[in-house]
């Protein structure tokens, strides 16, 4: 049995919340009533949402390649957040935070 550290538990934690905020931002965008202005936001969630269940997927088995993950993780939030940011909405506004907590986590693992 492979025993995770408490910086891998972290990284894990902050992607599901990642990929939660994230997923419920793009939801959310679809019924804001300006839809082609969110057009970028919808689109950075989903890949963020994506590549925050992988990298917790591949951290949870212990895959060799999460530090890859980790830094391609990283690299979606670090654009998801600067897009949501953007956003005046509270959903928007979460998923940001989300994903600045998400990426840095995520660098930790991939260093």
């Amino acid at each position: 049995m492979t025993f995770l550290s408490p910086a891998t538990h972290a990284c894990i934690d902050t992607c599901l919340t990642c990929l939660s905020a994230c997923e419920t931002c793009a939801a959310t965008c679809l019924n804001e009533p300006d839809l082609e202005m969110m057009r970028a936001c919808i689109r950075l969630d989903r890949d963020c949402a994506d590549l925050c269940a992988l990298t917790a997927r591949l951290l949870l088995r212990g895959s060799t390649l999460h530090p890859q993950a980790c830094a391609l993780c990283a690299a979606a939030c670090d654009a998801c957040a600067a897009e949501s940011a953007q956003h005046h909405y509270d959903h928007c506004q979460r998923c940001a935070e989300a994903c600045r907590q998400c990426a840095q986590a995520c660098r930790v693992l991939a260093a």
